[in-house]
């Protein structure tokens, strides 16, 4: 029996790879927005100790005017940095998406080069059959012929 070589294994060891590299984009990618979105949370934390340590300063017996100030400006410049945060976080799942529908279709595209191999490997071995019947029946007509 012959041996099976897939003559187009070197495009696919390629889109091996490229899927392979893909996958750590995305994973890079997601990361990367995992990261975004943590940092939200940390400002939306820091900005719920503004507002309440506002409410306190409300509470107090002796007003500070300036404290208060201080403190409203503190949040409004949280709520712009949340603004800028949010717009970060959406261009980091634009990112993650593109990275998404790069990798699907290098995977499809892989997988299409493997089902050829498969077929490839199949019509090989038919091909392997058909001679091996061939032979057999060489060798017993030889043999018959012998007789």
């Amino acid at each position: 029996m012959g041996r099976f070589r897939y003559r187009m294994q070197n495009i696919l060891n390629i889109k091996e790879k490229l899927e392979s590299q893909a996958k750590n984009e995305f994973a890079a990618a997601n990361l990367e927005l995992l990261e975004e979105q943590d940092v939200l949370a940390q400002m939306l934390k820091h900005n719920r100790e503004l507002e309440e340590e506002s409410k306190n300063l409300r509470l107090r017996e002796s007003l500070s005017i300036k404290e208060i100030k201080d403190n409203t400006l503190s949040i409004e410049i949280q709520k712009e940095k949340m603004k800028q945060q949010a717009l970060r976080i959406h261009a980091a799942e634009k990112k993650v998406e593109q990275k998404r529908k790069v990798m699907v279709d290098l995977m499809q595209e892989k997988k299409t080069h493997e089902l050829l191999k498969e077929r490839a490997f199949e019509q090989f071995l038919q091909e392997e059959k058909a001679a091996e019947s061939k032979q057999i029946d060489e060798l017993t007509s030889y043999t018959y012929g012998q007789k």
